[in-house]
């Protein structure tokens, strides 16, 4: 399955962070397989004094249909973990920042997204987005 982001639906802008009231930048954006939109993704990157994380969640299911009785989110967080020279990804309960809307569907907790039979599509998708953002991959990664 090669993975594309749909740079015509992408969409960010910049909000104040709840915890510390400093700037973070949010971008989302669709993804798409070779038959279309797969699922629908919002990261958010933070300054947290000094340390460079991103928040993603990703909504996987059924999209243009008008439907969300399929949709299950993932969530993981991408920065540095003891140990690792480089950003690592851990999965976090998927959208836990975000409002309780039919678009989300399931809200998986860390437990249930691990055991998911979905998970290796979610980590395809964060692959994705780490290659393929700018926005993201620059923060994380100064490239």
């Amino acid at each position: 399955m090669t993975l594309m982001i749909d740079e015509d639906s992408r969409k960010g802008g910049q909000f104040a962070c709840q915890c510390c009231d400093s700037t973070a930048d949010r971008t989302w954006a669709f993804i798409h397989d070779e038959n279309g939109a797969v699922a629908v993704y919002f990261a958010s990157c933070y300054h947290h004094d000094g340390v460079h994380e991103a928040w993603i969640d990703a909504i996987l299911g059924t999209w243009g249909e008008g439907r969300t009785d399929d949709h299950i989110t993932f969530g993981c967080r991408v920065g540095p973990v003891q140990g690792q020279t480089t950003p690592a990804a851990t999965l976090v309960d998927g959208g836990s920042a975000a409002p309780d809307d039919p678009m989300f569907g399931q809200k998986l907790s860390r437990a249930d997204g691990l055991a998911h039979p979905r998970i290796a599509e979610f980590w395809k998708i964060v692959d994705t987005i780490l290659e393929k953002d700018d926005l993201v991959r620059g923060h994380l990664y100064g490239a």
